[in-house]
């Protein structure tokens, strides 16, 4: 992927958002957060797209590099960050998560993604940096 046009990063998570779909159609809403990461990393590999799941995520400080536990939930193509919910409701403190792991990991485009809704497409978020 070319990662510098936003044609690609629209291509790119117009995939995902498929793949998030199919697996939410298929499991429905009310399963742990760790259930549809898994089912989503599947899906998105079988499509073809290079999915790693539980990606460490440093903090830079001082020019020290500080593993801290931060763990990107799934990382896309080396360029989308999905960050997966299972949640009532979508506060602004996830949003406020995603946009801290865009900039620390110098990503662009994040996804949020919370499955514990009736229809996917109202469950999600995307965020750019």
């Amino acid at each position: 992927m070319n990662a510098n046009t936003a044609e690609s990063y629209n291509a790119l998570t117009s995939k995902i958002i498929a793949a998030g779909i199919e697996v939410h159609r298929r499991l429905g809403a009310g399963l742990l957060e760790s259930a549809y990461e898994a089912c989503l990393v599947y899906e998105l590999r079988k499509r073809g797209l290079k999915a790693l799941s539980q990606v460490g995520l440093p903090v830079i400080y001082d020019e020290v590099k500080l593993d801290v536990g931060y763990r990107i939930d799934i990382l896309v193509e080396d360029s989308v960050i999905i960050e997966l919910k299972a949640v009532e409701k979508v506060i602004a403190l996830h949003e406020a998560q995603l946009i801290s792991y865009l900039k620390l990991s110098g990503k662009k485009v994040g996804l949020l993604l919370n499955f514990n809704v009736t229809r996917l497409k109202d469950g999600i978020t995307r965020l750019a940096n």
